[in-house]
């Protein structure tokens, strides 16, 4: 074994072992956002609750009696608070967060986010080398599109919280998938170092994958605000019918921002993201024009690809179209990214394609 082999060998285990401590970190993390969730205080939760469930939230304010300096009193009529929302929709207030609006809370919160943002340092650390280690670009299989995918991921959340976003509470779903994708990974889909088939020798693997890899992470953030929004939805309507949660329902709901909130940024994140999709399936046809000689051959992963864009396409026409916003349009970007999904892993593992040359 030449000098350059050995060189990029210890590279490639160098890379792994920046994963595994990138996944130890995110594990403490994930345990200060449970601390987070846990601990903090649900005083500020309660308050909130009863503001959502009590007169105000019918319209009618009660009113407060103050007393002036001069020792009299004045009876006057208690101000709502209320975020903007679309006509038609309920005026609810954004929830605390996850730290329940307390001292305690937010520090923990302050320290997993500290945790996140070094596990992401790490973790794109060890993609780098990796990329030194195979010498081309880090996403030729599963394995690097997945260490790949879940870095990015990571970094689209740090850059909504550097943008004063209202995501923290993104934070637990967020690590407690990237742990999950990257165990995955390391043991189901890792494939060593290998240079690729011909094929895959284009410029345009730097194009396409790499924004196919931003597609997703983004993708996968706008479903997770879908699927909180479903959850946060269901529980207004059963509040607004005179209906009782369970303190546990109450405690994790009223720490979220409203429905008309999660539903606004879910449908931000889906719409902005779409005409990348969209160039993402082009610059494939492209590639396969330069590689296969056909712009469009009705391979799984093609098929899956368009079926994607299908899926969001109608979601965003769903949004435009009366009698499909909320929870109906929800359900199809939900099913859009499921689709996403299955493109990834599905085709991958158990359908034969043109793409399945690159292995797991």
């Amino acid at each position: 074994m030449n000098l350059a082999a050995t060189t990029n060998e210890s590279m490639a285990q160098l890379s792994n072992t920046l994963i595994y401590s990138s996944m130890a970190v995110y594990t403490l993390a994930f345990l200060l956002y449970i601390a987070e969730w846990v601990l903090g205080s649900r005083s500020k939760v309660a308050r909130t609750a009863a503001a959502l469930t009590g007169p105000e939230a019918a319209g009618k304010a009660p009113s407060v009696t103050v007393q002036s300096a001069a020792g009299g009193t004045a009876v006057i009529d208690r101000p709502k608070v209320v975020v903007r929302s679309a006509a038609g929709t309920r005026d609810v207030p954004d929830g605390p967060g996850a730290a329940g609006g307390t001292v305690k809370g937010d520090l923990y919160g302050r320290m997993a986010i500290s945790l996140t943002v070094l596990a992401f340092a790490i973790q794109a650390t060890s993609v780098v080398v990796r990329a030194l280690a195979v010498q081309r670009a880090p996403w030729g299989n599963m394995y690097e599109f997945s260490t790949t995918f879940s870095t990015v991921a990571v970094g689209a959340f740090l850059g909504f919280m550097a943008a004063k976003k209202n995501v923290r509470w993104i934070g637990l779903p967020l690590v407690t998938v990237v742990l999950l994708d990257l165990g995955l990974a390391t043991t189901v889909l890792y494939t060593s170092s290998d240079q690729l088939v011909p094929a895959l020798h284009s410029y345009w693997m730097w194009i396409h994958v790499s924004t196919a890899i931003i597609c997703g992470a983004v993708l996968f953030l706008g479903a997770v605000a879908t699927a909180a929004y479903l959850l946060r939805d269901s529980y207004e309507n059963k509040l607004a019918n005179g209906g009782k949660p369970s303190a546990f329902t109450a405690s994790v709901m009223e720490r979220l921002p409203s429905a008309a909130t999660l539903d606004k940024f879910a449908y931000r994140v889906n719409a902005a993201i779409f005409p990348l999709w969209t160039f993402t399936i082009i610059a494939g046809a492209i590639w396969a024009g330069d590689a296969w000689g056909r712009y469009w051959g009705w391979d799984a992963k093609e098929v899956w690809a368009f079926i994607t864009w299908v899926g969001y396409a109608a979601y965003l026409h769903a949004r435009a179209t009366a009698g499909w916003k909320g929870r109906k349009a929800a359900y199809i970007a939900l099913i859009a990214f499921g689709c996403f999904l299955f493109n990834y892993y599905g085709v991958n593992i158990f359908v034969t394609s043109k793409h399945s040359y690159a292995g797991v």
